[in-house]
């Protein structure tokens, strides 16, 4: 093959080159608007995970509060799911270019291909041959021209293939990236579903316990009412008890029988004894009569005496020692049965000189009053555990 003709094959590699640059093929709107989507998606999932993460921690029901939590998982669940989806989107839109770029420089290549063919079957030819072979000077000199003019040519048309390479090498790292962060949202996705999880576990433990407990409490409610009932049927039953008492008790008692003119009221078998039919149990002034309202509010059911410290107390009538002893906050206390269904009660002595059993009659010694200067006896008179105003019969 002559020098003229391998120079004729370098202009049409030359050529080519012009003709294999082509426009960069249009990228897949599919892709494009599922990763636009997904986009939207996924900041609308953080937006609502941040909102349910707020909720949750100012709740104050524990219920609800558990409830906000999963639901907040769940958006980041979502967001995961909607980050996947826009990696996958990123990858397959830079596979797409990258594919697309491969052509290109595939059909840029095609010339470049041809042109270096040529030049390294010129350049193997050696320089002796075109000495000793007649035309070959100038076939080599019209070589060295055809050269000397084709390399900026060679130069520019090639810049576009390097660029090419260099959006090569960016859309390769493009994609390393794409798929890095497709790896990271897929295992953000599988941390968001084992937390899930473990959230559903804990709250699921947690509502069996509160389950029992309450199962715990209703059985203890159930026995509180039982009692309660319990109670306020005791409480009906003393209250017609007490009902029952005061009517009782508001009946009247038998009307006894007028006295003759001149006769005293007999206390029993036994009499009154000689003299009057009743007398005071100590010498003393009057400071509480029947019927008054004493310091504390309470209306007497007898005479109060203020009286001399160790003052002596005797029998007001014949009868027996029921009752001779301390009794709560009223001293020593002491009560005689005169029969008949009446009784003395006496209070506020400081000793009793008699024992219970004994018979005293009317005036006899049975005990003491109380130290002090502001000593104090109280007696009542009774008939069927009824107060009777012993004035008509003091003598």
């Amino acid at each position: 093959m002559s020098m003229r003709v391998r120079a004729r094959m370098v202009a049409v590699a030359l050529s080519g080159i012009a003709v294999g640059s082509g426009a960069p093929a249009q990228q897949s709107i599919d892709h494009r608007a599922l990763l636009a989507r997904a986009k939207i998606e996924s900041a609308a999932a953080a937006a609502r995970s941040m909102v349910l993460e707020r909720r949750a921690s100012s709740e104050q029901d524990l219920a609800r509060q558990a409830q906000a939590r999963e639901a907040a998982v769940v958006a980041r669940i979502q967001q995961a799911e909607a980050d996947i989806v826009a990696g996958q989107a990123r990858v397959a839109i830079v596979d797409r270019l990258l594919e697309d770029q491969r052509g290109r420089l595939a059909l840029q290549q095609q010339p470049i291909a041809r042109l270096l063919a040529a030049l390294q079957s010129l350049a193997r030819r050696p320089a002796i041959i075109s000495v000793v072979q007649p035309g070959s000077i100038e076939d080599l000199v019209h070589v060295r021209a055809v050269l000397a003019s084709t390399l900026p040519v060679i130069r520019e048309k090639t810049q576009g293939i390097r660029g090419e390479v260099a959006q090569t090498r960016t859309l390769q790292a493009q994609a390393m990236l794409a798929g890095q962060a497709l790896s990271r949202s897929r295992f953000q996705l599988e941390e968001q579903r084992l937390a899930l999880t473990r959230l559903e576990a804990t709250h699921r433990a947690r509502a069996q316990a509160l389950g029992r407990d309450a199962l715990f409490e209703s059985d203890r409610a159930i026995a509180l009412g039982e009692t309660a009932r319990d109670i306020v049927d005791s409480m009906d039953q003393a209250d017609t008890q007490t009902a029952t008492l005061q009517q009782l008790a508001a009946l009247p008692g038998p009307v006894p029988r007028p006295l003759r003119p001149g006769a005293t009221l007999s206390m029993g078998r036994g009499g009154w004894g000689g003299g009057a039919p009743y007398r005071l149990p100590v010498r003393g002034r009057v400071v509480i009569g029947f019927g008054e309202l004493s310091d504390a509010g309470v209306r007497s059911r007898g005479l109060t005496l203020s009286t001399g410290e160790g003052a002596d107390i005797v029998a007001p009538a014949a009868g027996r020692v029921a009752f001779a002893g301390p009794f709560r906050g009223y001293g020593v206390v002491i009560i005689l049965d005169h029969g008949g269904g009446w009784t003395s009660l006496l209070a506020g002595l400081g000793q009793a000189t008699v024992a219970v059993g004994a018979r005293v009659d009317q005036g006899a010694r049975i005990g003491t009053a109380a130290s002090g200067p502001a000593a104090r006896i109280t007696v009542e008179l009774r008939r069927r555990d009824r107060p009777v105003d012993m004035t008509p019969l003091l003598g």
